[in-house]
């Protein structure tokens, strides 16, 4: 019973951390694109 809860909260924990960096850059990222886009070629950043 040990092993699986040891199993089920490393797999959880993973996912977390995972989902978490996920996050943590691709919004900057999607920020960033949007304001280039906006500058280099004049497109909405609401597009």
């Amino acid at each position: 019973m040990d092993l699986a809860l040891t199993l089920m909260a490393i797999i959880g924990g993973t996912v977390g951390i995972v989902s978490t960096i996920y996050c943590t850059i691709s919004l900057p990222a999607v920020i960033i694109w949007k304001f280039y886009r906006k500058v280099k070629y004049n497109i909405s950043i609401f597009d």
